[in-house]
């Protein structure tokens, strides 16, 4: 980026409540309750300063124009960046609504790149915006803070975000997809993402997340043989911690469970010599509750990678805290996080490495660098992990 290019702001204050609590979402005014109630904490605002932080490491004096309050204003403040502060028609809006992300967004419709913190349905509702502006709107790029994060006009991580911008030429864009789940279906066990358009973002693809890849059917069958992998290794007496996604969900399968999809389960192996004898523990948690079962109790994380983006923490499994894998690493004990992917999953993503969005940057670095992968019946791989944020620090 050259000359004095001004880079917008906004912050969707709600996105990602729902994530810890175990709700899948954090669309609508009764989930965000729910959350609150629960003792979420929003994590937007804390992401956005993240972005804005790098943004200043790279290019100082940058000036951020936003809206007021915690749809942006609130964010370049902690990040300690001089901005210029716009105020949408409706006057201060609280930033709960989708009505209000689009109208902060028509606001800096004149900035040279636009970052939002936020999730899918946060793309959304930018895209409307930007089909509304017309010629007139600027390229976007997702800050991720959401849940469900499977578009592709995300940045890796807030900190990539940042760098993007700071580095970021309008003579250099790209079109990425906007994709978005049914909530209160994927509340059912039901995955039906469905492609909404598009959106012009920075052409940066190694910072960008990509789209989420679905599961092809090879793929589904050869999880029944990571699921055998996965329970042929468990042992009784340990506390099993089965993450969403449906090779996590076959290893309940093949304990006898009925585990949940999109949830996380605890599960314990029963003793026996049977290719097959669970017990549940606790079925769907949110993150209070984990913590309180993984807690002096010997435990093992059992994630699957998301698909065409390499994550295995921070999409979709923010039960999974930052305190909840201190508690089971205990120092970083390799045997206690299992990976679970197809060889295919692997293959489709040429090499780039694996990916951790804690939400605690130094640990996510601590589990930095190689991880043994289950890709079938008596079949692994290491592969390279990293801090989602680690090539992006400014």
């Amino acid at each position: 980026m050259t000359g004095a290019a001004v880079i917008g702001l906004v912050v969707n204050p709600v996105a990602g409540l729902g994530g810890a609590a175990g709700l899948k979402g954090s669309d609508g005014v009764e989930v965000q309750r729910a959350a609150l109630a629960m003792g979420a904490t929003p994590r937007a605002g804390e992401r956005a300063a993240r972005a804005v932080r790098t943004l200043l490491a790279r290019r100082p004096g940058t000036r951020v124009r936003t809206v007021p309050g915690r749809m942006g204003e609130d964010s370049v403040r902690a990040a300690g960046a001089p901005y210029d502060l716009v105020r949408p028609p409706s006057g201060g809006a609280a930033g709960t609504s989708a009505e209000d992300t689009r109208r902060a967004v028509a606001a800096l419709a004149g900035v040279d790149l636009l970052l939002f913190a936020g999730g899918d349905g946060t793309a959304r509702d930018v895209l409307d915006a930007v089909r509304a502006l017309g010629g007139q709107a600027p390229p976007v790029l997702g800050v991720p803070a959401g849940v469900k994060v499977y578009s592709g006009c995300f940045a890796v991580s807030p900190a990539a975000a940042g760098f993007v911008a700071a580095e970021f030429d309008p003579a250099r864009t790209t079109e990425a997809e906007v994709v978005d789940l049914d909530e209160d279906a994927y509340r059912r066990g039901l995955v039906s993402p469905r492609l909404y358009g598009s959106l012009r973002v920075p052409a940066a693809r190694a910072a960008l997340s990509g789209r989420k890849a679905g599961s092809s059917g090879v793929a589904a069958a050869t999880a029944e043989g990571v699921a055998r992998e996965v329970v042929a290794r468990m042992r009784p007496g340990i506390r099993y911690v089965l993450g969403p996604g449906a090779t996590t969900r076959a290893v309940g399968r093949t304990l006898g469970l009925a585990t949940t999809l999109l949830g996380v389960d605890v599960v314990e192996r029963t003793p026996g010599r049977a290719p097959e004898g669970g017990r549940p523990v606790a079925a769907d948690v949110a993150e209070a509750e984990l913590f309180g079962l993984v807690s002096g109790k010997e435990s093992v994380l059992v994630l699957s990678v998301i698909g065409g983006q390499g994550f295995v923490l921070g999409r979709g499994n923010q039960q999974v805290s930052p305190r909840v894998l201190d508690a089971v690493l205990k120092g970083g004990h390799p045997g206690r996080l299992l990976v679970l992917a197809t060889q295919q999953k692997l293959a489709a993503l040429k090499g780039r490495p694996l990916l951790a969005d804690s939400g605690d940057e130094d640990l996510d670095k601590k589990l930095s660098g190689h991880v043994q992968v289950i890709t079938g019946y008596r079949e692994s791989t290491i592969y390279r992990i990293c801090a989602a944020s680690e090539e992006y620090d400014g």
